[in-house]
């Protein structure tokens, strides 16, 4: 593929339309999975998924110690509270029971950004062993210890929001650290021999764009699994909430340089990103740049990959799995 990442990136909306129409992206196969791992279901899908089959859980509850004007920790209000050990192992044998495959574990941060996971690892590696659920983990900034705790834990997958401007970091995470402290946990999680996925945040700073091209730069010194790209989508109740998100084709500016950036490895649109007319947009210009994943997608793009000749699947599992279900790409020229 001549075109580079660079180029991609300073292009015109109309230059960079023009380079998804042209399906250069695209594999000679083209495949995507839908993923709907939890809460939501689409009932005009003719693979109908149960509700819950990968929900998340906060080991901090409700609780936050950083004050993101992003979110202001009202993420974690959707979350399966687990606030101490024995509190998620007794959660995670009701879900199995209850028909739930794996689940994400997640939190609120420390005011250093990490997510406090040390106490609770002993019990994922009993969860992983005696529930057999597959455990993803959320991990905010992560150090070498930890990293391979997680690896003797035997979590399947560890995943880290990549944040790659200073000024986004400490101007609306509200953090005292840098993105070398981002760089840092890269190489824990890589060292460690984790599958590791990290997300880049499209428009973060305010709806702009600032920060995603040093972040696919960070995460290109130490390959992943997988990457996955979502966006800022406002939530009510926040300082951030009358923001404008990011434009669909500024996700697919991004989705598309790392498509070029990153050919061979597993790419997909996470499931945080703004919904109707806006999610229908980005969903299929995120198909024509590339994708092998969306998670909860529109209906529009369903419908977009079975009229373009897209084999599609659907998965209840969390779509940073994806790195399990594709095999290297073979990009049409």
């Amino acid at each position: 593929m001549s075109v580079s990442p660079e180029t991609v990136w300073a292009s015109s909306d109309k230059e960079l339309q023009s380079l998804l129409e042209s399906g250069v992206l695209l594999p000679k196969t083209k495949k995507v999975k839908f993923y709907t791992p939890s809460f939501a279901y689409h009932k005009t899908s003719p693979n109908r998924l149960s509700q819950a089959k990968f929900p998340t859980i906060s080991i901090t509850g409700k609780e936050c110690a950083l004050d993101c004007k992003h979110c202001e920790g009202k993420v974690l209000d959707n979350m399966y509270p687990a606030k101490t050990p024995r509190q998620l192992f007794e959660l995670a044998q009701k879900l199995k029971h209850d028909g739930s495959v794996g689940c994400l574990v997640s939190g609120g941060c420390l005011p250093n950004g990490s997510v406090p996971l040390k106490r609770f690892i002993p019990t994922l590696q009993r969860i992983k062993r005696e529930v057999g659920l597959t455990i993803i983990v959320h991990t905010g900034i992560i150090n070498a210890d930890t990293a391979k705790a997680l690896k003797d834990a035997e979590i399947d997958t560890a995943l880290i929001d990549i944040i790659g401007s200073d000024s986004t970091i400490k101007q609306i995470c509200k953090m005292d650290a840098t993105i070398h402290d981002y760089e840092k946990s890269l190489r824990s999680l890589q060292e460690a021999e984790l599958n590791f996925v990290p997300h880049i945040i499209v428009g973060l700073h305010n709806g702009r764009l600032a920060g995603e091209l040093q972040a696919l730069r960070m995460v290109s010194k130490h390959p992943p699994s997988a990457l996955v790209i979502i966006s800022l989508m406002p939530i009510r109740g926040t300082e951030m909430e009358n923001i404008l998100p990011p434009s669909p084709i500024d996700i697919a500016r991004v989705v598309t340089t790392a498509r070029v950036m990153f050919p061979e490895l597993p790419l997909a649109l996470g499931c945080m990103r703004p919904k109707g007319k806006h999610r229908a947009e980005t969903d299929v210009l995120v198909l024509k740049a590339g994708v092998e994943a969306i998670a909860f997608p529109s209906e529009e793009a369903m419908e977009y990959a079975e009229a373009n000749g897209f084999e599609s699947s659907f998965s209840p599992y969390c779509c940073s799995q994806i790195y399990l279900e594709t095999t290297l790409r073979s990009i049409s020229k």
